[in-house]
């Protein structure tokens, strides 16, 4: 039986939703290990002057804990 432990994160990126998202994970797997899903529970941007200067992705990640 395996057990999950669920995180919630917030990537960013200059370009694009989909980066952040993906920011968000690429950084994680950096201290995380055996993350099995990944869900986007929302999405909002930054505006300075009436212009995007940064996309956010909220994040959930799921992980398997070792024993």
């Amino acid at each position: 039986m395996s057990v999950y432990k669920i995180i919630d994160i917030v990537g960013t990126s200059e370009k694009s939703f989909a980066d952040a998202a993906k920011n968000a994970v690429i950084e994680v797997a950096k201290t995380v290990k055996k993350i099995r899903r990944a869900e986007v529970t929302k999405f909002d941007v930054k505006i300075e002057n009436d212009k995007v200067i940064l996309y956010r992705a909220e994040m959930k990640i799921a992980f398997e804990i070792e024993r």
